[in-house]
């Protein structure tokens, strides 16, 4: 049975480690604010400047001044803190964010990552996926495994506009874990969700990947 969404988000979820500094981009990678694991501390960070971010509100505790990069209101966990966008970047650019966990319109076989615009379509701005790809110590992409056309999400190479080259360490799809060998530059099929085959994620995925003798299933959800 592929995952749903928060699953995926639970998936992405194990790949947080205690004082991590962590950034989540627009769309499915906010839900991962909702599944910190139970004792651990990690720092949520946005772009347009919080520090600290918690779980999505109820709707009785929605404050509208307190919002993520993506418009979504959100809560504070003890001790966040708020500045501009320019020490948000400056921490970004810095090097002193862990991990950012983003969303992906394509990647390419070789960790190319294309998520901010369609030619053609109207877009606010690229955001701080560039800067995040360019500037995190590790990058995790969750996403559906194909388009809405069927098509595979996990190609040759990228389409589309890219954010960043051969920067993708991690990906988490419905059908699949896939760990980017930085030696052969392709990723390694490293989990399979429950019921699902090596021979499925093979016929929806038009990259090359790598399938090892052993691969492990999905066990967060």
């Amino acid at each position: 049975m592929p995952l749903d969404r928060n699953q995926i988000a639970q998936r992405a979820a194990l790949e947080l480690r205690d004082g991590f500094y962590v950034n989540l981009g627009i769309g499915m990678p906010t839900l991962v604010a909702n599944y910190v694991p139970a004792g651990m501390q990690v720092w949520l960070q946005s772009e347009n400047g919080l520090l600290g971010m918690g779980a999505f509100p109820d709707d009785d505790a929605v404050d509208p001044d307190l919002i993520n990069a993506g418009k979504q209101t959100v809560t504070g966990v003890p001790g966040h803190s708020f500045f501009s966008s320019a020490d948000s970047f400056a921490m970004i650019r810095g090097g002193h964010i862990d991990l950012a966990i983003l969303g992906a319109m394509e990647i390419s076989q070789e960790g190319d990552i294309a998520n901010w615009m369609i030619p053609g379509k109207l877009v606010k701005g690229m955001g701080g996926a560039m800067d995040l790809v360019a500037g995190v110590k590790r990058v995790v992409v969750m996403m559906e495994h194909v388009n809405k056309k069927g098509e595979s999400k996990i190609i040759p190479q990228c389409t589309l506009p890219l954010t960043g080259r051969r920067c993708i360490d991690l990906v988490i799809t419905e059908l699949c874990v896939l760990e980017m060998d930085k030696d052969r530059r392709r990723y390694a099929l490293k989990e399979l969700a429950p019921g699902v085959s090596v021979e499925e994620v093979l016929a929806k995925t038009t990259a090359e990947i790598l399938v090892p003798a052993t691969v492990g299933t999905v066990s967060c959800c």
